[in-house]
């Protein structure tokens, strides 16, 4: 697999329950989300010791981004460890209420869509070289972006006058553009806004807002993993196949409302094709284009499940009830109403859609399957774990993690963004890095060593 940084931000929903009512607006109730953070850093955007970002959003959306990866596997660590941070900070953002007089619950949940209609992201970020045409490269990813759903959306029930409706995934139906420079307004499935966070002469960054938030780890492996190996073949100019669609933002919605991901998508030179077949198209390609190439470990299992996904999807989408989040929340919804009248159980429905999201690992039941093992995983709760306060050794992660870490120890503020670090209110202790891929930096290891020998009062040199 090419050599790339990946990184996944994503948005969280919080509410505020007490007796059952919310009786705490969500922009009150996130602040003690970060009281925790901010008697350290002072302000609602930090940088933490995995070196991953945490910080409050556009519509009080906690968000967390991970630190720079150099794998999808990595990726799902370290988006998972986000989640044990949220709800680290969730406990003691509770505990804080309590002392104040506030006694209920906060309740994080990590999915797309609110109770009255709002949708918040699930944002994939991709290096690519600056060399490469960007436009031409959006033209030819965007067909897969969209068809990728039947495998990466979390599945989403909305209430109609006909009654319950299910759709493969949360994002598709708030999609407006096929690209352009905002994430609010005008969401589209690509976003243009130029912030490569590393050295602008040589990269660019793939920003791709389409995506939905994911509970299964299989399932992010598999968004950002197939996504990694398209992307490299069209950056190879191997794609031979052309399956532009005739209108990518209806075929997104149509696809979205499909269950059986075989509905005929009309193609922007008059043929037809289902999702399901676009898909396998892109599948075929990459196998022969890693058959002459060779394919690493990494490779070869992207490519497995890729091809046992689609497998499953075409003989009955339900087999994937263990890996895929709009199948495992389908197959869920399926065993109560098989216990339950169907007629009166629309609200429960409805919670158990928003609960599956819950991010409270005694609570939300998505964790409370995969304690069961009715799930399959990627990663193990040991390596989680350690990326809550380790950031990946094989990035730029590291050496921020690193300067954070003593930083705090030694009570020195500090001032950093993705492409650099500030230390103390003297400005000569500053480094940059603008390469993401660099572990190890001359300049940062002088400066540690300075750190570990120097005496700092209030930020300045003693």
């Amino acid at each position: 697999m090419k050599k790339r940084i990946y990184g996944l931000e994503s948005e969280y929903g919080i509410i505020f329950t007490s007796d059952g009512k919310r009786t705490l607006p969500a922009e009150k109730a996130v602040r003690y989300l970060f009281e925790k953070l901010i008697t350290t850093e002072g302000f609602l955007n930090v940088f933490l010791e995995n070196g991953a970002r945490f910080y409050l959003d556009t519509g009080c959306h906690p968000e967390y981004a991970t630190p720079e990866c150099a794998s999808p596997l990595d990726v799902v660590i370290y988006d998972k460890a986000g989640e044990r941070i949220l709800e680290d900070l969730l406990y003691y953002a509770e505990q804080r209420l309590r002392e104040e007089g506030l006694s209920g619950n906060l309740a994080i949940f990590k999915n797309n869509t609110d109770f009255v209609g709002n949708s918040y992201g699930c944002h994939e970020n991709y290096l690519v070289e600056r060399s490469a045409d960007f436009y031409d490269l959006a033209e030819q990813l965007i067909p897969f972006l969209v068809t990728r759903q039947i495998f990466a959306g979390s599945g989403k029930f909305f209430k109609t006058r006909r009654g319950l409706e299910y759709c493969v995934s949360q994002r598709a139906q708030h999609i407006r553009q096929e690209i352009s420079g905002t994430t609010t307004n005008e969401r589209s499935i690509i976003n243009t806004r130029d912030e490569p966070h590393a050295d602008k002469e040589k990269y660019r960054r793939l920003h791709i807002i389409v995506g939905d938030s994911n509970m299964s780890e299989y399932t992010t492996f598999l968004k950002i993993g197939t996504t990694a190996l398209v992307l490299e073949m069209i950056e190879d100019n191997f794609l031979t196949k052309d399956f532009s669609l005739r209108n990518p933002v209806r075929a997104l919605k149509e696809i979205s409302r499909d269950l059986t991901c075989k509905r005929k998508l009309q193609l922007d030179d008059g043929r037809k094709a289902s999702a399901l077949e676009v898909q396998q198209a892109y599948l075929e390609q990459a196998l022969t284009y890693y058959a002459r190439k060779g394919a690493d470990p990494d490779v070869a299992d992207i490519l497995q499940k890729w091809e046992h996904v689609l497998t499953c999807l075409d003989h009955d989408p339900m087999e994937l009830r263990r890996e895929i989040d709009w199948v495992i929340k389908k197959h869920l919804v399926e065993r109560y109403l098989s216990k339950h009248d169907p007629e009166s159980s629309e609200d429960k429905v409805l919670m158990l859609d928003l609960q599956y999201h819950d991010i409270r690992t005694n609570k939300g039941v998505y964790y409370l399957m995969e304690k069961k093992g009715q799930v399959d995983r990627m990663a193990t709760d040991p390596a989680i774990q350690l990326a809550t306060s380790q950031p990946p050794q094989n990035t730029r992660a590291k050496l921020r993690g690193e300067l954070i870490k003593l930083a705090r120890q030694k009570r020195i503020p500090y001032d950093l963004d993705w492409n650099y670090i500030r230390l103390g209110y003297l400005l000569n202790l500053w480094v940059r890095c603008n390469d993401p891929f660099q572990e190890e930096n001359e300049k940062v290891t002088l400066l540690k060593r300075r750190l570990e020998k120097t005496n700092f009062k209030y930020g300045y040199l003693l």
